[in-house]
């Protein structure tokens, strides 16, 4: 697999990168050891980016991650964790917390569950509104300095908030998401990274499934978070599942799936670009990796652009209480 360069700064890694998220639930149940085969074929095929969250299923997803890796050499891999998102028992959300002690303070957990002395990048989930970016920043650095994280990365933040945390310590990649129906970034963020020398790492490509072609009402399974999200809620779902059809006989012209166009489109952004794949099993798996072996020409891409235009989704891509936590929809304003 060929490499790419997060950032000025950041590490090289796999032009695609594993999404770890629905191996610990988020999407329904999820088979344990199927999760472990995946991770391992991802390694096997040349990915070196596990993309996970120290909230996802309470340190579930780490510990997985951990098991997975046991036999693997650590310099084969680059981990990279959110932090900050607050859980309670019921498995409910609390909001964020990215204070500098409280950071180190999750650090330190997810060392442990990782069972790793360093973690390659390390972000704060969402900008926590009660803390300057540059004091969360600057107590990451202070543990790349101490040698437990490798780069700082950040997630879901606005241009404004980019040049300042950048200003604190060379920021590696902002993960956002990124899709051939959710293309925001290309307003203003994704310009102030390159200006910045900041990579994307880019989540949602296949909109949480919808993109796949696949996906009805109906097929989801308990514990499935989805339905609460605008974009599959009846009066929006049928019209963005037309869009998935057509993207799909976009596909079958290319001999190809329309996840397979969804990945290769993100690809084909940027050099500077990194897609994160969801994928919870082999075979989701084998189905995306081919998706490197498609060439998007200028005239394929113009095409995409006309069957589904920037601006044709129905619905958020959050739901209000979950956009309201997201500075990367406020534009450039300043939030601390």
């Amino acid at each position: 697999m060929e490499l790419r360069q997060l950032g000025r700064q950041g590490p090289r890694t796999g032009t695609l990168g594993l999404g770890c998220m629905g191996m610990s639930g988020m999407y329904g149940p999820a088979d344990h050891a199927i999760a472990i085969r995946t991770i391992h074929a991802a390694l096997d095929a040349g990915i070196t980016l596990l993309d996970t969250g120290d909230f996802y299923g309470m340190g579930h997803n780490e510990l997985l991650i951990a098991e997975a890796l046991k036999d693997r050499p650590r310099d084969a891999v680059q981990i990279s964790v959110k932090f900050g998102a607050l859980r309670d028992p019921a498995g409910g959300w609390g909001g964020y917390d990215a204070r500098p002690a409280a950071l180190k303070n999750f650090l330190a957990y997810s060392l442990q569950r990782l069972g790793v002395d360093h973690i390659d990048i390390y972000r704060p989930a969402r900008l926590d509104p009660q803390v300057p970016i540059e004091d969360t920043v600057g107590a990451i650095a202070d543990m790349v300095q101490a040698g437990y994280v490798r780069h700082i990365g950040l997630s879901e933040v606005s241009s404004a908030t980019l040049r300042r945390a950048a200003a604190v310590h060379p920021i590696s990649d902002l993960q956002i998401e990124y899709s051939l129906i959710s293309r925001d970034i290309e307003h203003g963020i994704l310009q102030t990274c390159r200006e910045l020398g900041i990579g994307i790492t880019a989540y949602g490509v296949l909109s949480r499934g919808l993109l796949s072609g696949r996906w009805r009402p109906g097929a989801s399974k308990p514990g499935d978070g989805r339905g609460r999200f605008p974009r599959f809620q009846p009066g929006n779902v049928e019209r963005n599942i037309a869009l998935a059809d057509t993207l799909t006989r976009f596909a079958a012209i290319k001999g190809a799936t329309g996840a397979q166009i969804a990945i290769a489109w993100v690809a084909a952004q940027g050099e500077d670009i990194v897609p994160l794949v969801g994928s919870r099993t082999p075979g989701q798996l084998a189905e995306a990796l081919a998706a490197l072996e498609l060439e998007l020409t200028a005239t394929d891409l113009a095409e995409l652009d006309r069957a589904l235009p920037e601006h044709a989704v129905a619905g958020g891509r959050y739901p209000e209480s979950m956009l309201a936590s997201l500075d990367s929809e406020r534009g450039d304003a300043v939030a601390d």
